[in-house]
């Protein structure tokens, strides 16, 4: 895809999505950590579901490196993959405790150093809470910059780095949150509204389709 329709997408779905935002709830940004590192194979949805009971049991890094793992895997048991969930939350709990003062820090190389926490867990609390340009690169993100055109790599990584140098900094975050809630909601996986979808006339798979 051109720079100039590049940019046109951009422009349209950050637009329409003006007011998007992270739709998982927390109120700190410990908070935020805990309930990203369980969105992995998990809808936001459910993860709200879940957090609305455990962040009322525990809600710091002191709390749950005091909470048994069978207890945590109890209370996220409906997230999916809840075994290694909880044992990431106490690792990264603990190590926020005993490296960082039971501060989530700033710094992305530092997030990463945290147990549960890759690239886009990293980019999600960094865009999000500290307001730093990032692209979290997800199943939404992913498929629906695919099927754009914005970007053509066969995996995250490339994906986020063809994403990062065509999008200008400053719209990265605005951008990852248009394309996820436009992948939820319109760019579906299996049956995408392109008739409704504002940006169909720069779309590769709508294009090709129309083709046929």
């Amino acid at each position: 895809m051109k720079k100039t329709e590049t940019n046109s997408v951009v422009s349209i779905l950050n637009n329409k999505y003006k007011d998007a935002e992270c739709e998982l709830n927390f109120s700190s940004t410990f908070e935020l950590l805990v309930a990203v590192i369980l969105s992995a194979q998990c809808t936001d949805k459910r993860v709200n579901e879940v957090t609305k009971t455990l962040f009322k049991v525990a809600n710091t890094p002191e709390d749950f490196c005091k909470m048994p793992q069978e207890k945590l895997e109890q209370l996220i048991h409906s997230c999916g993959f809840y075994h290694n969930k909880a044992k990431n939350i106490k690792k990264c709990s603990e190590d926020l405790v005993n490296r960082f003062g039971g501060v989530v820090p700033s710094n992305k190389n530092e997030l990463k150093s945290l147990a549960g926490v890759g690239e886009k867990t990293a980019n999600v609390v960094l865009a999000t809470a500290f307001k730093t340009p990032a692209i979290a690169v997800d199943t939404h993100v992913f498929r629906v910059s695919r099927r754009i055109g914005l970007a053509g790599g066969k995996n995250v990584k490339q994906v986020q780095e063809e994403l990062e140098k065509h999008i200008d900094k400053k719209d990265w975050s605005s951008t990852h949150y248009s394309l996820v809630l436009h992948g939820r909601y319109v760019c579906k996986a299996r049956k995408p509204k392109c008739e409704a979808c504002e940006i169909a006339s720069f779309c590769k798979y709508y294009n090709k389709k129309k083709e046929k």
